[in-house]
């Protein structure tokens, strides 16, 4: 029985990518997360890059309060969520169906350009992905968090104030190379 297989040894590249999760925060509170962190770009990955309950964060007015605290903004479609499940996922260790297609999205063409994409920014300054959700195990943003580990790039969750969590890979991915894919643990035998 093969094991899914964890990511290979390290390589520093010297990349570090933030994730955040604007939530319900006040601006000043999110601009100040971002300094506390000394992020240089947000890269927002909503599929839809509004809120009609916190305009603050539509994609309209954030990047003017961006610009005015000196921090950079780009939106990036191709990495985000909001994906249907295939009817032949390999994917099926995520019970969740929104997971599972974005785990699909993630054998993509489109999703592997816009992972470039965001590794080549990561190389001239530290940017944080953001999205809607607070908590990263509950968005996509952990899954791309994923895919940057493999590609030796580090990644942290920004939780609050007093600190970012490092992210781990989930532990039922499977890697190959720079593929990811979560497929369901094997049944258990029934002669066990």
């Amino acid at each position: 029985m093969e094991k899914p297989s964890k990511v290979p040894p390290a390589t520093p590249t010297g990349a570090l990518v933030c994730t955040i999760g604007h939530s319900n925060r006040p601006l000043v509170a999110f601009l100040d997360l971002l300094a506390i962190n000394e992020i240089g770009c947000v890269v927002d990955v909503r599929t839809v890059p509004r809120s009609r309950h916190n305009p603050q964060f539509g994609q309209h007015t954030l990047p003017h309060s961006l610009a005015a605290a000196g921090i950079n903004y780009r939106y990036m479609q191709a990495l985000g969520g909001l994906r249907r499940a295939a009817k032949d996922s390999p994917n099926t260790g995520w019970r969740n169906a929104s997971f599972r297609g974005y785990a699909d999205h993630m054998q993509s063409a489109e999703f592997a350009e816009g992972l470039e994409v965001l590794s080549g920014l990561a190389q001239k300054q530290r940017c944080a992905l953001m999205c809607a959700e607070a908590v990263p195990w509950r968005c996509h943003r952990s899954m791309i968090g994923d895919a940057l580990l493999v590609r030796h790039i580090g990644v942290e969750h920004i939780i609050g104030p007093t600190g970012r969590r490092p992210h781990a890979l989930t532990p039922f991915a499977h890697v190959d190379g720079k593929r990811i894919t979560y497929p369901a643990p094997p049944a258990a035998n029934a002669d066990d």
